[in-house]
């Protein structure tokens, strides 16, 4: 009986790849690739902003001919006039170096907003209006103002429709529109008492008895109540003054004025009657309107066009991101709401509208 031998084992091939010097360093490569994209987009964003070249509105066709050279532009104004949005001066920015811009038509659906921006926006359309701008930009040609009212055109929606100056069946109202609430409101809410079943106490130590005048923690006095009410009457008296200009029937009969500026709310219907607006139509009337200013027959002889927000860039959101960096408890919002501010505003909640 014979052994069988047994088989050798059959050696082993052990190949070894050498790893290459892409592969290598590949993902320190990319990554270090990655973070110098992210740092430039990042640069350019903050030079962007410090040098305000982020991209501004874009336009868009609304109406008429689509072909045509000159342009109606609709400039938007909606919701709450503040500081905090700086879009209603973009439009405007963007129609005064349009040197095809012919006419402008006024859309505003706006219960008003504070004292000041309001005065600033009414004073930058007069400028378009007129042509002139301080920062010597623009096309320098005069523009009609034609406003199409809304839902809501009120107090300081309706002081900036007061910039059409005195062109005649300038200011349009849908049949549904309420509009006038011309009056001026600085909030003041009365803690005391509420603080005082919680046994708190403001303590403040003040240069002068004054320099708290307005705080919800404690009454108001006479002094600081007739205080206020002074610069209520003189912002009051600005606002009627700045309807004059603009509706020059109010200049004839100041008492009418008086009689309308009461805080109160109108219909179109009633608006009308008043004489606070010119026409009840809707936007495309107001259109029409533009266009017969400029020399047109009507809007189908030129190009209308509106102006929306520009798409957020990555460069943008990159730019902002510091902005989302802010501690859970901000109280710099708080301090805004307690610092007393004068509205143009048609709410029942005016210290909290921003």
């Amino acid at each position: 009986m014979s052994t069988a031998e047994p088989t050798p084992n059959s050696p082993q091939i052990v190949i070894q790849q050498k790893e290459s010097l892409f592969g290598r360093y590949g993902k320190f490569l990319v990554a270090a690739l990655v973070f110098c994209i992210l740092v430039i987009v990042s640069m350019r964003a903050a030079y962007d902003s410090y040098f305000n070249l982020t991209p501004g509105p874009t336009e868009k066709f609304l109406d008429g001919d689509q072909d045509a050279v000159e342009k109606i532009a609709v400039i938007d104004i909606s919701g709450t006039i503040s500081e905090a949005d700086t879009f209603v001066k973009e439009q405007i920015d963007r129609v005064r170096k349009d040197e095809n811009v012919v006419g402008v038509v006024l859309r505003i659906n706006s219960p008003g907003g504070t004292v000041t921006y309001s005065d600033y926006l009414h004073h930058k359309l007069r400028e378009l209006a007129e042509g002139t701008s301080r920062e010597g930009k623009g096309h320098g040609k005069k523009l009609d103002i034609v406003v199409s009212m809304g839902s809501v055109c009120a107090s300081g929606g309706y002081y900036l429709a007061s910039a059409v100056g005195n062109t005649k069946d300038s200011i349009y109202a849908e049949p549904a529109t309420i509009t006038g609430s011309i009056g001026v409101i600085i909030p003041h809410y009365d803690f005391s008492e509420l603080l005082g079943e919680w046994h708190i106490k403001d303590d403040s130590i003040m240069s002068a008895p004054l320099k708290d005048m307005g705080s919800p923690t404690k009454k108001m006095t006479p002094e600081e109540r007739e205080i206020f009410q002074t610069l209520v009457d003189e912002m009051l008296a600005e606002f009627k003054k700045k309807i004059q200009e603009g509706r020059p029937a109010f200049q004839a009969n100041p008492e009418d004025l008086d009689a309308v500026a009461t805080g109160q709310v109108f219909t179109a219907q009633q608006a009308e009657e008043l004489g606070l607006v010119d026409k009840i139509g809707f936007i495309e009337d107001a259109l029409d309107r533009a266009a017969v200013l400029a020399g047109k027959k009507d809007r189908n002889g030129v190009r209308c066009v509106k102006y929306e927000k520009p798409p957020v860039s990555l460069s943008t959101l990159l730019g902002s991101a510091s902005a989302a960096e802010k501690p859970a408890i901000d109280l710099s919002s708080l301090n805004e709401l307690a610092s007393p501010k004068a509205y143009y505003l048609y709410t029942w909640v005016p210290g909290i509208t921003e």
